[in-house]
């Protein structure tokens, strides 16, 4: 008999809606079978609408109570180094999503946890697992556009982030809460550590949002040099409010790749000739990677019943953080910051 995977949710709200929904729905080898949500209506209603039966409040009480293989983290950045040692603690697998952590020594306890426990992390950097990211890595590995000379990657959302998001203290703003993936591609795609770092941001929006969160931005480029003598630039706005835009572009010696489009499906519609041509954008970041966000999740149940370690870990979690810790400084003090000041 095949053996499945059984799993428990902690964070019932959106992401946790969305891993839920791919689990059950295109992960055939993993079940669901408890769910941790400190919001008792949140969790309610995202229990019923996956039909998971034992619920609770918190994670002690489910590691008190049942019985699993691991776990899928989806709370805000700021619960997940107590949420990871918990689960570690207990013998448990990790499926952490991103970003990592709030900072460099928690991603040192998460790290040292699952070390000692001898149990599988894997961090949530579904473009990893997007098959248009996996085909662009696999083709500049194969030196298509020969030496990657130059990357950028930008992820716009459509909707203002919630509150604990944008919080410094709670978290690390939109450079890790929205960009986080970009951080990860960047270093990926250009296969060579970060070295510096430098940072500009705006606020356009926040007041017609009433947004009154000190050092809130929302808008931000970050230029980079890399170890190799590559450059790169990450760019953030949120909100952008036309829809979910996340594209990458990668310049080589041989050559140009771009990765992703505005374009949300490959249809295009003429009414009249003066509105002209229209076409669907990607609206969530749910329907642009469902692809990814099904694949990472099935990849992290593979390794568990294979006993191999995920492709994307603590080590490129980490790395992330770095990247946001360091631009974070260098949006603070105004100037470039080297990565070996923040590691």
């Amino acid at each position: 008999m095949n053996r499945s995977v059984t799993i428990c949710m902690i964070g019932a709200g959106r992401v946790g809606k969305n891993h839920s929904s791919a689990i059950t729905g295109y992960v055939p080898n993993a079940k669901i079978i408890a769910m941790v949500d400190p919001a008792e209506e949140v969790l309610k209603n995202t229990s019923e609408q996956f039909g998971v039966v034992q619920t609770f409040t918190t994670l002690e009480e489910a590691l008190d109570k049942v019985d699993f293989d691991a776990v899928v983290i989806t709370t805000p950045t700021f619960t997940h180094r107590n949420l990871v040692l918990q689960a570690a603690d207990a013998g448990k697998h990790v499926f952490l999503e991103k970003p990592m952590a709030l900072n460099l020594e928690e991603c040192d306890a998460i790290l040292s946890s699952v070390q000692r426990a001898h149990v599988l992390l894997q961090i949530g950097f579904m473009r990893r697992f997007d098959p248009d990211f996996v085909e662009a890595s696999q083709r500049i590995a194969a030196g298509e556009i020969g030496d990657p000379m130059m990357v950028k990657s930008n992820t716009h959302g459509p909707g203002l982030p919630p509150a604990w998001a944008r919080d410094l203290k709670r978290s690390n703003g939109m450079l890790a809460e929205v960009n986080s993936h970009d951080w990860d591609t960047v270093r990926w795609l250009m296969n060579s550590e970060l070295d510096r770092v430098y940072t500009e941001v705006a606020d356009f929006k926040g007041k017609e949002n009433n947004v009154d969160t000190p050092n809130f931005y929302d808008n931000v480029l970050v230029n980079i040099r890399f170890e190799s003598g590559g450059l790169g630039m990450i760019s953030g706005i949120c909100p952008c409010g036309y829809g979910y835009d996340a594209r990458v572009e990668i310049v080589g010696t041989k050559g140009i790749m771009q990765i992703g489009e505005l374009k949300g499906q490959a249809v295009m519609v003429c009414t009249n000739r003066d509105q002209g041509l229209i076409t669907p954008i990607h609206r969530t970041w749910q329907a642009r990677f469902k692809m990814g966000y099904i694949a990472e999740l099935q990849h992290f149940v593979d390794c568990i019943l294979n006993e191999k370690q995920p492709i994307v870990g603590g080590k490129e979690g980490r790395w992330a953080v770095a990247g946001v810790v360091a631009a974070t400084k260098s949006m603070f003090e105004n100037r470039p910051v080297y990565l070996k000041e923040v590691l």
